[in-house]
């Protein structure tokens, strides 16, 4: 089931393209990473989905409902980057403020309070004012109200900004606990190790367009390349292979092989076998999703958007 779906969707600022036909899919109870540079249409991509910003041509649909409409707003959750909740409230009094926004009936607002800040470790906290909170906390507290209505669609933009390891790991385990509930979670983040570990699919965009999309494994799979180990105290017969026509090169403890158009590994596992050698690693090797978000983008300019030079109209 398709959650959200754009079809060449396109967004003028004046004359910048923010938007240059911009499609993609997301499918339900998926954790959806958005990667991009500064300026790349990140922030006019999660305000079209929000209802936020009207785009200017193409389509955009959430729940197979048009994006923004009143029927789709009570289902999704929102996490801004630069929340900014009112220091006087407490955990507790901030969830039963907004819950009233949402008409929520005041016993179900009652009821959810403690559950939703259990669920991000602030039941402790719930009665102390938001003033004492530290950075993680204020983020934790910032999911609660993303979720308290208990949306479908979940977007969090930059959720664990500024937070530490052990803050940034605990967030990690309550997008997980939202995903096993089968909420669809639409993330946007700067820190590409935490979209690594936590997203199922990503997208790059890249001044307006979507440049890579896929999971993260088939983005971050290296073809031809095979990292081999073998037991310790053994030698690898590096000339010996090389004869075999095979490109060969130390990765610390480990050898590096690069397969031609056509190669199979069988051979080099063959060599080694008939020299008793023994086979501890044998894996494809795989370059990090930052290695991919750097090479994808290098070679533009970044945070520079593309200008429409649209024709003059000759007066009537």
């Amino acid at each position: 089931m398709l959650i959200i779906r754009t079809d060449n969707l396109t967004k003028h600022y004046g004359r910048i393209e923010a938007l240059r036909g911009v499609s993609l899919t997301v499918e339900h109870g998926q954790i959806f990473g958005l990667l991009g540079q500064n300026g790349a249409g990140k922030t006019t991509l999660i305000k079209i989905l929000l209802g936020i910003t009207r785009w200017t041509d193409g389509t955009a649909k959430l729940l197979d409902e048009p994006a923004g409409s009143v029927r789709v707003r009570r289902r999704i959750g929102y996490l801004p980057e630069d929340h900014r909740f009112p220091d006087y409230h407490t955990g507790a009094s901030l969830l039963d403020f907004y819950g009233a926004l949402l008409e929520m009936p005041r016993a179900e607002r009652r009821k959810r309070i403690p559950e939703v800040l259990e669920l991000v470790g602030l039941k402790g906290r719930m009665h102390y004012k938001i003033r004492t909170y530290s950075k993680g906390m204020k983020q934790r507290l910032g999911i609660a109200q993303a979720i308290f209505h208990n949306p479908e669609v979940i977007f969090l933009d930059e959720p664990t900004d500024g937070v530490d390891p052990v803050g940034r790991r605990e967030i990690r385990i309550i997008m997980q606990q939202l995903k096993d509930e089968g909420k669809t979670i639409f993330l946007n983040s700067h820190l590409l190790g935490e979209v690594e570990q936590i997203c199922d699919r990503v997208a790059i965009l890249q001044k307006g367009e979507v440049v890579r999309e896929g999971t993260v494994a088939d983005l971050t799979h290296l073809q031809n390349h095979v990292l081999l180990g073998l037991a310790s105290g053994q030698t690898f017969p590096r000339e010996e292979v090389q004869k075999l026509g095979y490109v060969i090169s130390s990765s610390g403890e480990m050898w590096e092989i690069g397969l031609r158009d056509g190669q199979s590994i069988d051979p080099v596992i063959d060599l080694l076998r008939s020299r008793g050698l023994s086979i501890r690693h044998l894996v494809e090797k795989r370059q990090t999703l930052e290695d991919l978000f750097v090479q994808t983008v290098e070679a533009s300019e970044p945070g520079v958007d593309r200008i429409i030079r649209h024709p003059r109209r000759r007066p009537l």
